[in-house]
C-alpha cells in the first residue's frame, strides 16, 4: 500500500531510557502513528514500557523489531555508540529512521549512515531537539525578520551535571567508548548556533577536568567559533557544573539582543529603541529595558519533532535535520575536541 494514503504509520522505538520515553509520550498522542513494538537491551525496561503504552510486543534485540513488516519507521534512542549500526540496519530493512543526537561518534560513521539513506531512499532524520524548543523557534524567527539587526556574536551553553548520569553500565564514562561531552551533550548548543548563524568554519577550544576527575574525558570545554558573515560565536559545555540544567543562549545584533534558554517561560529582548513609547521612556536608556516575551518551556518537544517527521514521510518532503545536517554538527563538535587536545585552532571538516 502507498504509505502516502495510509491512515496510520506503524512505529517502533529502540531504547526505552529517558529520551525513548519522551518519544513514546509524543507517539501516544499522535493521530497518524500506531506504536507496534519497543526494544531495549534491558528486557525489563522494554517490558515496562510496553505495558505502560498498552502493547504486547517488546524485544531485547533490535533486529527483531526492525524485521517486522508492520513497522514503517523507527526511533533510535540508544546510547551514542549504537546509533550508526542500528540506523544502517533499520534503513536496510526498509524503515525510515529518526535517530537521536548526536548522529554518531565519528565522521566515518556519519558518512556510512548518509550513504545508506541515499542508497535505500529511506528518510533519515537526526533528533536535534533544540530546533523544536518554542523559545529557540521564536528566536530564529525574530532574527530572520531582522528584529535585532545584523548579528555579530552568538553564544550558547550546555550546562548539565552528569555526576549521577553516567548511563546504564556507565557508558558515558567508559574509556573504550570515550564519549566526548562536547559532542554527546554539547551538540545541542552547537546545532542551535549552526541553525541560526550557519556552519562555523574555524574553532579554537580549551578544556579541563576539575569536577568529574574519575572520567576519562574533560568535563568542561569552551570553544570560540568563526561563523559566516564575520559572526563570532562561543559554546560552553560543562557536565560537572553544580547548577540546574540549562541551554542559556544569547544572540547579539547591532539593533538589539535576545537572551533565551529552553527551560524558561519567556525570552528576553533588548532593543536600541522601543518604537512608539517615547514619552514612557523619556530620559531612559531604552537599550537597558528588557522585554519578556512568553513562550512554552518545552525543552524536549518530542511531539513536535515526531510530527514533523511524520509529515515529511507522508508527503515525501525533504528532511531539514537530515544526515548531512547531523554530520555537520558532529564535524563542528569534533573540531572543538581536536582543538582542545592539540592546543591550536582547527578548520572544520565538512567532507561527507
Amino acid at each position: 500500500m502507498d504509505r502516502s494514503i495510509k491512515s496510520k504509520l506503524g512505529i517502533g522505538v529502540i531504547g526505552t531510557g529517558p529520551m525513548g520515553m519522551h518519544h513514546l509520550k509524543g507517539i501516544r498522542v499522535h493521530p497518524r502513528l500506531e506504536l507496534k513494538a519497543v526494544c531495549d537491551i534491558n528486557i525489563e525496561s522494554a517490558c515496562a514500557a510496553a505495558k505502560e503504552y498498552g502493547i504486547s510486543s517488546y524485544y531485547s534485540d533490535y533486529r527483531e523489531l526492525i524485521a517486522r513488516s508492520d513497522i514503517d519507521l523507527v526511533i533510535i534512542a540508544t546510547p551514542d555508540h549504537f546509533h550508526s549500526e542500528q540506523t544502517i540496519a533499520a534503513l536496510r530493512e526498509g524503515k525510515h529512521v529518526l535517530c537521536e543526537k548526536p548522529m554518531a561518534l565519528t565522521l566515518d560513521e556519519c558518512r556510512a549512515m548518509i550513504a545508506e539513506s541515499e542508497r535505500t531512499g529511506k528518510k533519515l532524520m537526526i533528533g536535534q531537539i533544540s530546533r523544536y524548543a518554542p523559545s529557540f523557534v521564536l528566536v530564529k524567527k525574530l532574527i530572520e525578520e531582522g528584529y535585532i539587526g545584523e548579528m555579530f556574536f552568538v553564544e550558547s551553553e550546555y550546562a548539565h551535571d552528569y555526576s549521577e548520569l553516567a548511563g546504564v553500565g556507565n557508558w558515558r564514562k567508559d574509556p573504550i567508548i570515550l564519549r566526548q561531552p562536547f559532542l554527546g551533550g554539547g551538540c545541542h548548543s552547537v546545532d542551535l548556533l549552526r541553525w541560526i548563524a550557519g556552519d562555523p568554519y574555524e574553532v579554537a577550544a580549551y578544556s579541563n577536568r576539575k569536577v568529574l576527575k574519575d572520567w576519562p574525558v574533560d568535563d568542561c570545554t569552551i570553544a570560540i567559533m568563526r561563523f559566516p558573515n564575520d559572526v563570532i560565536g562561543k559554546v560552553l559545555v560543562s557536565v560537572g557544573c553544580k547548577r540546574n540544567y540549562t541551554m542559556r543562549s544569547v544572540f547579539y545584533g547591532d539593533k538589539g539582543t535576545i537572551i533565551a534558554d529552553n527551560t524558561s517561560s519567556y525570552i528576553t529582548v533588548y532593543k536600541e529603541s522601543i518604537a512608539g513609547e517615547k514619552s514612557l521612556f523619556e530620559g531612559v536608556q531604552q537599550q537597558t529595558v528588557g522585554m519578556q516575551i512568553p513562550v512554552e518551556p518545552n525543552h524536549h518537544n518530542a511531539f513536535g519533532e515526531i510530527n514533523d517527521f511524520v509529515n515529511i514521510i507522508l508527503n515525501d518532503l525533504p528532511v531539514q535535520t537530515d544526515g548531512r545536517q547531523g554530520a555537520a554538527t558532529v564535524a563542528a563538535c569534533l573540531a572543538a575536541v581536536e582543538s582542545a587536545a592539540k592546543g591550536e585552532k582547527v578548520v572544520v571538516n565538512y567532507d561527507f
